[in-house]
């Protein structure tokens, strides 16, 4: 990129390994461009490598394996338009390799276990999203992938899952509650006993009062909703769909819920739920779907983790016009002037 941007955009998106952090990045890539959009892991941040960790016994999730102080020091210096020499962590080696130049660009995403910790980090964001893996399902998908693709044994499986799980109620768990978004996957209630979790409930928590951010409702906002889509118009195979929109109280704050449990058959009917759908922040019609059908491939596509991943995109390239305008204006005056 050679031109400076008028106004870095800071956008967090914080979860556990494996909750669909990389997926949803790739639908933000749709929305703003790979261009214009410059990802950084917070891994990168980790103060102690492989071996140090090992040898300590601190996990990567405990804030004592990683430097926030620098973190802090150079998010806020791209955020006013500086360049910086971030560190690497080679996943490979488990060693930190020497920095790379990162100059800053319209949009700057931070991902990982830790976007929302540091209270001076957080206060840099432009608005933040969490991946919230309900403890069945992330129990229920490691085990389908450690078993199937790894080959390990379920002893193993739920001793690494244990093993994490401190660290993770101590120190990623609670960063939700200081999320614009959350988007929480759960079992379904829709099949009794499930224990495959291939059908899912999830549940899109928005944040009431954010200036500039219009949560997405159903039907008629502020009321509360329980619906039943029509079968004719969305194909849905067993055991259906269920979907939910109403207000409620998250953390102690205001927020206001979408729900889709169950999973639909075919992607271009998603048009049908676009329809009911207000404050989605498409810019015209049938842009949601569209983006949906663009990767029907990615995980989640069919049901609500994508329907959702797609929204909390638009809300974020919303939030990205909003914050530009008034430099652009700015710029157009000079330019005008000059």
């Amino acid at each position: 990129m050679t031109t400076k941007p008028d106004r870095v955009v800071l956008i967090g998106v914080a979860g556990d390994s494996g909750c669909g952090k990389s997926t949803f990045l790739r639908r933000l890539t749709d929305l703003f461009g790979e261009e214009f959009m410059t990802v950084i892991c917070l891994d990168d941040y980790h103060s102690l490598d492989r071996k140090q960790r090992k040898e300590t016994g601190i996990t990567a999730l405990n804030p004592k394996a990683n430097n926030f102080d620098l973190m802090y020091e150079q998010i806020k210096a791209l955020k006013e338009g500086t360049a910086i020499d971030k560190p690497i962590y080679n996943h490979e080696t488990g060693l930190l390799d020497p920095p790379e130049r990162v100059e800053p660009n319209r949009v700057v995403v931070i991902e990982g276990l830790h976007p929302l910790y540091d209270e001076r980090v957080r206060s840099l964001l432009d608005f933040s999203v969490y991946l919230d893996l309900s403890d069945e399902v992330k129990v229920a998908w490691k085990i389908q992938r450690d078993m199937a693709e790894r080959g390990h044994s379920m002893e193993d499986v739920m001793q690494a899952i244990n093993a994490r799980k401190p660290d993770f109620d101590a120190y990623i768990d609670p960063q939700k509650q200081h999320a614009d978004v959350v988007i929480q996957i759960l079992p379904t209630e829709l099949i009794k006993n499930d224990t495959e979790r291939r059908v899912l409930k999830v549940r899109l928590i928005q944040r009431d009062g954010i200036e500039g951010f219009e949560p997405a409702y159903l039907f008629d906002e502020g009321s509360t909703i329980h619906w039943t889509p029509c079968g004719r118009k969305l194909t849905c195979s067993y055991p259906g769909i269920k979907m939910f929109y109403g207000p409620d109280v998250y953390h102690g704050q205001s927020v206001s819920v979408l729900e889709v449990d169950g999973q639909f058959d075919k992607l271009e009917e998603v048009i049908y739920l676009e329809n009911h759908l207000s404050n989605l922040s498409t810019k015209h019609y049938g842009e949601m779907t569209q983006l949906l059908l663009k990767h029907p491939g990615y995980p989640g596509s069919n049901n609500g983790t994508g329907l959702f991943q797609v929204i909390v995109g638009l809300k974020m390239r919303a939030t990205y016009e909003r914050l530009i305008a008034p430099a652009e204006a700015t710029s157009q005056l000079t330019s005008a002037r000059a």
